[in-house]
This record gives C-alpha cells, sequence and structure tokens, in this order.
C-alpha cells in the first residue's frame, strides 16, 4: 500500500469511528430530551396504566443498551424504522427533505465559491489597499453576526420592505426549477453570506503566502505582471488549502442549515429534526442527526483526501 492510501486509509478508520462515537452521544442525548413520547400522544387524560403499557408497545422501557444496540443493528442493514408519531417511514420521510436540503446547499455553494475565490484573488492582487480593507471589514461583519439575525435583515430588506423574495419557503414536487430557485432565494442568500467570508479570507491568506516564495519572485523579477502571477502561479500551488475549506464548507452548508430552515420554514432535514425533537419522535431525530454526523464526517474526509492530491509535498512525503 503506497503512503497516499495509507494516509486515507487511517482517515476513513478515524471516520468510522468518530461515527461510532457520535451514535453513542445521539443515543445518550436523545435519552435525556425532556418530555415522554407516549404520554404526548396519548394525551394527558390517559392514565398510567396507559402510558405503561404503551411505552412497552413502543419499546421505551427497555435499556438503554439494547435499544441502541436494536438500533445500530438496524441502521447497519438500512432499516431506519418508522416514526413513533406519524407511524411512517422514516426513509421515506427523510427522502424528500434531504433532496430540499441538498438544493439549498447546492444553490449556496453554487453561488458562494466561485464568488469568494474571485474575491479572495483580487483582495490578493491588490493587498493593503482600500479594496481589500473594505472586503476584509465586510467579511468579518458577516462573520460576526449568527445565521438567524442575518435571515431576519434579509426579510426586512428584501421580503418585507421590498416585496422582492418570499419571507417564507414553500417548496413541492410540482414546482418547476425556476420555482423552486425562487423560493430558496432568501435562504440561499443567507448561507452564501455566512461561509463566503471565511473561502474568501483564506483564499487571499493561501495566495499571499505562496506570493512569498521564490519562484513567485523569480516572475516578478522577469517582468510577469501581477494578476498573471496570481492567476497562473500563485493560485494553483494554493489549491490544497482552498479546497479544504471549500469542502470543509460545503460540510457546514448541508449540516448547519438548521437555524436557516426554522427561520424560513423551509421544508429540509433541518425542520424535520426541529419539529422531530418538539415531539419527542425519537426514530426521526437519530435518523436526522445521523445523517448529518455522516456527511460532515464524509465531506471532512474528502477534505483531506482533496488536500492530500492537490499537495505534491504530502502526495510524496519524503
Amino acid at each position: 500500500m503506497n503512503s497516499l492510501s495509507a494516509m486515507v486509509a487511517k482517515r476513513l478508520a478515524f471516520g468510522v469511528v468518530t461515527l461510532f462515537f457520535i451514535s453513542v452521544i445521539i443515543a445518550l442525548g436523545v435519552e435525556f430530551l425532556p418530555g415522554d413520547l407516549a404520554q404526548a400522544i396519548l394525551g394527558q387524560a390517559a392514565t398510567p396504566e396507559t402510558v405503561a403499557a404503551f411505552r412497552r408497545e413502543l419499546g421505551l422501557d427497555l435499556p438503554l443498551y439494547v435499544r441502541y444496540l436494536d438500533w445500530m443493528g438496524n441502521l447497519l442493514q438500512g432499516d431506519l424504522g418508522n416514526s413513533l408519531a406519524s407511524k411512517r417511514s422514516i426513509a421515506e420521510l427523510l427522502s424528500t427533505r434531504l433532496g430540499n436540503t441538498i438544493f439549498l446547499a447546492s444553490v449556496a455553494a453554487v453561488i458562494s465559491i466561485p464568488i469568494s475565490i474571485i474575491l479572495g484573488m483580487i483582495a490578493a492582487l491588490y493587498r493593503e489597499s482600500w479594496f481589500d480593507k473594505a472586503i476584509s471589514m465586510s467579511t468579518l461583519s458577516a462573520i460576526s453576526f449568527p445565521e438567524f439575525f442575518v435571515a431576519y435583515i434579509l426579510i426586512l430588506f428584501l421580503a418585507v420592505e421590498n416585496n422582492i423574495f418570499p419571507s417564507i419557503s414553500k417548496m413541492s414536487r410540482d414546482m418547476g426549477f425556476w420555482d423552486q430557485l425562487y423560493a430558496v432565494s432568501l435562504p440561499a442568500l443567507t448561507l452564501t453570506l455566512v461561509v463566503i467570508a471565511h473561502m474568501m479570507r483564506m483564499t487571499r491568506a493561501a495566495i499571499l503566502n505562496v506570493l512569498a516564495s521564490p519562484y513567485i519572485e523569480m516572475a516578478t523579477l522577469k517582468g510577469m505582471k501581477r494578476a498573471r502571477i496570481i492567476a497562473k502561479h500563485a493560485f494553483p500551488n494554493a489549491l490544497s488549502p482552498v479546497i479544504n475549506v471549500v469542502v470543509l464548507n460545503l460540510a457546514y452548508l448541508v449540516v448547519g442549515v438548521v437555524v436557516v430552515e426554522v427561520v424560513f420554514v423551509y421544508p429540509g432535514l433541518g425542520q424535520l429534526l426541529v419539529d422531530s425533537v418538539s415531539k419527542r419522535d425519537l426514530p426521526v431525530v437519530q435518523a436526522s442527526v445521523m445523517i448529518f454526523a455522516t456527511t460532515y464526517v464524509l465531506l471532512n474526509l474528502l477534505a483531506d483526501v482533496l488536500a492530500i492530491i492537490a499537495n505534491p509535498k504530502l502526495r510524496h512525503p519524503k
């Protein structure tokens, strides 16, 4: 096994171990959620005997470790089980919601990635200029605000004061692509403003770091224009950290959409997770969180692998 395969195998093994510990944390976290699902379904008028019998029927009277082993065994076989609240298949519940979340994250990624990379290159090109300072100040301000604050500001100016976009993102299967794109405009813009700052600043820092290299100085001495040096020499050699931060922000776009989906009442996986927590629908909560965790771990693994491939020093260590 060569060094690259060995590094990928180690990261994959670490990802599997991480997911195991996450599954344990999920099981413990769900156990300590307040309230009782059986009582919530039957209502306050139910007698203690009826509630106890219903808990046995749902398997909630079993020890935690037994429920955890049953859940993990079914999960490894691809069986997510059924919702305790609606009795519907969890896989059926998640399929549409997960697709909506991925669509929202994809729209935000298509907007934010090219803009952040271009702004980062321009900021490096005009380092310490008024443009660089203005971009840095704007991005630092965007990072400082939480997602829900940015979302409400956008709703105020683009939905209430100026009726440009809808404040509630309604999605349905019979909607056309452009109608769906219009529906997710505000949540996608919110996510874009949140992640673009980090990617832009990392791109700028990576390019400036490469610009200090001897071969860049040689190209400068030969009279090559700075813009060409950045585009042809600096940026390709700064790809490793840029790719890493881009993929990590993609992970955030998929996993960190919960708050944004709740604010815009967007029918995604994050909204389903919040609704399921309020209903104490434990299997749906566990499945949703596990999907988020798996997505995050896999994208982190992808970021590591792409960073290794893009960096010759890591690909061919001495």
